[in-house]
């Protein structure tokens, strides 16, 4: 699995890269977060992993959908920047 990581701090490398790496995911680091102007980045990748700043609305998840992510991780307790009622059945 391919996975674009964005609003990447130094710190969330070490320890995703312990669990990633032995699983066979490749993870490439963004340090912008994922809004309409970086979302060509993820273009290739099975999946993105977001942070509580990161732009999850209907534009970003139709270029995610064309671009072949098919999973949107959040690592943040809430979901209130995700358009879910447009991420139904999209993306997982």
């Amino acid at each position: 699995m391919k996975l674009a990581f964005f609003d990447t701090k130094p710190y969330d490398v070490p320890g995703f890269d312990r669990y990633a790496v032995p699983a066979g995911i490749e993870i490439k680091y963004y340090e912008p977060n994922l809004n309409r102007d970086t979302v060509s980045l993820a273009s290739g990748f099975d999946a993105v992993c977001v942070f509580v700043n990161d732009e999850i609305s209907a534009p970003v998840i139709d270029q995610l959908v064309k671009n072949g992510v098919k999973l949107v991780a959040l690592r943040c307790a809430g979901f209130n920047n995700v358009d879910l009622p447009e991420a139904k059945g999209k993306i997982r």
